[in-house]
């Protein structure tokens, strides 16, 4: 007999009852299992034999911001009553945070944004510190407890801009780290030889997995892989999670709210962002302080103080070369309230800021762990912002079934408080302080020498040596004579440089939303790369010259968009994808530009199509990212206002039509779910058109949905655990689990459930032998011998058929009028 935990076999604690009173069931659906039909009893009771047929409760608020019932688009953590606030809101939802009604969603493409370029703070804390957070659950260090805290810091905080206007913002957040670590080694000149004092640090290199100093680690694609690959394990757990459910054929998904960003896409591409790692061609997450931490057992603390403070700057903890090293200190004491005594804490944190300055705070924490059992205890809400690789080691520690425990941390108020305090504190009196100072020193000091044309001309002379030298600028490169301060066989430039100086002045005003200061130092940056041959430092000042035009909340000219943050994309695009080979770059790019002209409406949606597009055909993207972004290409047709009404002027075909594309690429990967919201998505879109009959009267495409429509159907129908692995041959499937371990068969199982089970399979084998089917590519009105005749993907396998082939999708501009 299965054991299981009180938790996970309470009604209240099991996802699976929390969807059922979310799902709309027919009152034959509702009905008991035993009192089925034969047939029907036979397959549910099939699906509960099935190996991992039923998710692991415990495991049920990892996948919180994506766990929704079919039909729905609104999966935010915090959104309008999904099962996901149902079952996580003391998670997600608690006294650490008092979200404002003026907030946009949580899930906003725009609000992922503004949240992933933020300063980031290092944490360097003692062995002492390290052993208290250990303590207290959290065995990473301090930074793990820090790190919720951050992104949302408590109540407004005010900026001021360039020009002395001051502004408060009640979203703004940092991000904690340690020190040492997501740090990505530089990219050197194919052909110029490197030299060992341009690599990294072997502590360094250490930080970044899979890398050494004497190699680039392929951090693009790890992010990009590691992130579809967590969407993947979303999607599965939501598979396995409706295959309790029974007949999802059956359901009737009422009112779907179209329009809106499906939880997968936001959580897609929030961990893409996540992903920036320390890098020279940007800034962002480079420390803009690090807080050196020591706590009320350590037995000598000015001392460890002093050598933790050199250790971060010429020690084993030093950052590379290319990294600034003057950045703020900012020191902590952590008193453990339950153990040492507070007089004397309080000594000692005077004599700190009599040592240290005033850039100090003591942090009164309690030395033990929360329980969920404690009056005073409150639950600690997952980061939202963690890596993509550390999600997915958090999901891959749910493959061990019951054994899994329940990854939710618990902590005393009077900590939460106390945490709160501290950082906004810091924030708000150092941090905020240091970078605005920072940013007018470098705006006066080298940015403006730089603007106007007498700057410009200092810029060349100093450049080329003087007007009328013959030497050609190709000619110089590797030189002694050049006077570039561009490092070729590092592939960076030294922090002292101007050109590395106004880098994090950009990035600076960036962070601190000074749109037009950042817009206009991007500019700058352009041509000083260009001219050096810096081309992922010149695709980076690119990409945000076009993010910072289209963050501006000023409304801007079709002109201007047309020859200025297309021609910026472009070239971003281009020499990230093709001059860099970074693929991570080309992505982020263009997804970030394709929300921001969405954002914009009118004809700038067209454009935020077109570079949409543009990503499809790059094959950048793996299988699971290009299903998300035809979703949201279809999300983008959707939100187009027409000229009197939403039809006249409007994209709703042309919305329903990519939608049909997701709904068909769901169906090559088995993920039958969504699938059917797509389908759903279109049938809706379709019957609000002025024609009621919608494509009925286009016999190709209304037998093409149709064919669609059987397929989801049937996948919803079969037993799950025939989704998930290949039985056959043992090869697993994309996001499947790592083992499958045979099971018994039940005694009580009738033969009539064998042979419909085998009948399944039965008819999932023969799937890649059927018939031609109907394609898009025909055109209007053409009886179905006449359409093109590429045979049908099989449902297994059918994405890697695709690029073994060189085959692909065609794009939205190829398809015939059948669809709009």
């Amino acid at each position: 007999m299965e054991k299981r935990s009180p938790s996970s076999s309470s009604p209240k604690h099991n996802p699976l009852n929390q969807l059922r009173n979310f799902i709309p069931i027919s009152p034959e659906i509702a009905a008991p299992a035993r009192a089925a039909t034969s047939g029907d009893g036979s397959i549910s009771q099939s699906v509960a034999s099935l190996p991992f047929a039923r998710p692991n409760p415990s495991a049920a608020s990892l996948f919180a911001s994506t766990l929704t019932p079919p039909g729905s688009r609104s999966m935010s953590p915090i959104g309008r009553g999904s099962p996901s606030r149902v079952i996580a809101s003391s998670i997600f939802r608690n006294p650490i945070d008092s979200p404002s009604s003026t907030q946009p969603p949580p899930d906003s493409p725009a609000h992922i944004l503004t949240g992933a370029f933020i300063p980031h703070i290092a944490v360097y804390a003692s062995n002492d510190t390290d052993r208290l957070a250990a303590d207290k659950g959290f065995p990473s260090g301090l930074w793990e407890l820090l790190r919720p805290f951050g992104e949302r810091i408590h109540g407004k905080v005010t900026i001021r801009d360039s020009n002395g206007i001051s502004r408060s913002l009640d979203d703004f957040a940092v991000r904690f780290f340690r020190l040492g670590h997501h740090i990505e080694p530089p990219d050197p000149t194919p052909g110029v030889p490197t030299k060992p004092s341009s690599t990294l640090n072997g502590n360094v290199g250490q930080s970044a997995p899979g890398s050494s100093p004497a190699r680039k680690a392929p951090w693009s694609k790890t992010v990009v892989h590691d992130a579809e690959a967590v969407i993947e394990r979303h999607l599965t757990y939501a598979e396995q999670a409706a295959a309790g459910l029974g007949h999802l054929n059956s359901l009737v998904p009422q009112g779907p709210e179209q329009g809106t960003t499906s939880p997968y896409y936001s959580l897609y591409l929030r961990r893409l962002l996540s992903g920036i790692a320390a890098s020279p061609h940007e800034t962002f997450s480079h420390p803009v302080a690090c807080i050196i931490v020591i706590s009320s057992r350590n037995p000598d603390p000015i001392v460890t103080l002093r050598s933790l403070y050199a250790e971060s700057s010429k020690g084993e903890a030093q950052l590379p070369p290319w990294i600034e090293q003057e950045y703020l200190r900012y020191y902590v004491l952590v008193h453990d309230e339950e153990r040492d005594n507070i007089a004397r804490s309080m000594s000692l944190y005077d004599q700190m800021k009599r040592h240290f300055g005033l850039h100090c705070h003591l942090l009164r924490l309690r030395g033990s762990q929360g329980a969920e059992t404690d009056d005073d205890s409150i639950p600690l809400p997952r980061s939202d912002w963690m890596t993509a690789s550390e999600e997915l080691a958090l999901l891959k520690r749910t493959d061990g079934g019951e054994d899994f425990e329940d990854p939710v941390r618990y902590i005393f108020e009077s900590d939460a408080t106390a945490i709160r305090t501290f950082t906004r504190e810091m924030v708000t009196q150092s941090i905020i302080p240091t970078m605005e100072r920072s940013v007018s020193v470098w705006n006066d000091q080298v940015a403006s020498r730089r603007r106007g044309l007498g700057g410009r001309i200092l810029n060349l002379s100093r450049r080329w040596g003087g007007f009328g030298g013959g030497a050609s600028r190709s000619s110089m490169i590797g030189s002694s004579s050049s006077t570039s301060n561009y490092d070729q066989a590092g592939g960076f430039y030294k922090p002292e440089a101007a050109e590395a100086t106004m880098r994090r002045l950009a990035d600076y005003a960036f962070m601190l939303r000074d749109w037009k200061l950042a817009y206009s130092t991007y500019d700058l940056l352009r041509s000083d790369y260009s001219t050096d041959k810096a081309w992922k430092f010149h695709a980076a000042a690119n990409e945000m010259a076009a993010i910072s035009i289209l963050m501006n909340p000023q409304s801007i000219t079709s002109k201007t968009r047309t020859e200025t943050v297309d021609q910026l994309l472009e070239a971003a695009f281009y020499s990230y994808q093709t001059r860099c080979m970074a693929t991570y770059g080309a992505i982020r790019t263009v997804l970030l530009g394709m929300e921001l002209l969405r954002l914009r409406g009118g004809s700038s949606i067209d454009d935020a199509v077109r570079w949409g597009v543009r990503l499809l055909e790059g094959k950048l993207m793996g299988p699971t990212g290009e299903v998300l972004l035809k979703e949201r290409l279809s999300v983008c047709y959707g939100g187009k206002q027409g000229l009197t009404s939403q039809f006249i002027a409007g994209r709703r075909r042309k919305s329903a039509l990519w939608s049909i594309l997701a709904a068909e690429s769901w169906l090559d990967q088995e993920k039958f779910l969504q699938a059917q919201r797509c389908l759903n998505d279109a049938r809706k879109t379709y019957s609000l058109l002025p024609n009621e009959s919608g494509i009925s009267k286009f016999v190709a495409a209304s037998d093409f949905l149709a064919g669609l429509q059987q397929r989801t159907k049937e996948g919803l129908a079969r037993p799950k655990g025939d989704s998930f692995y290949e039985r056959n041959d043992g090869v697993e499937t994309d996001g499947s689990r790592d083992c499958v371990d045979d099971q018994e068969e039940d005694d009580g199982g009738s033969e009539t459930e064998s042979e419909e089970v085998e009948a399944l399979q039965g008819q999932e084998l023969e799937l890649p032998h059927r018939s031609r089917r109907i394609s898009l590519m025909g055109h209007s009105g053409a009886p179905a011998a006449s359409l093109e005749t590429a045979p049908l993907r099989g449902r297994k396998g059918g994405t890697q058929s695709d690029a073994n082939n060189g085959t692909r999708e065609p794009p939205a501009s190829s398809i015939g009028n059948n669809f709009g």
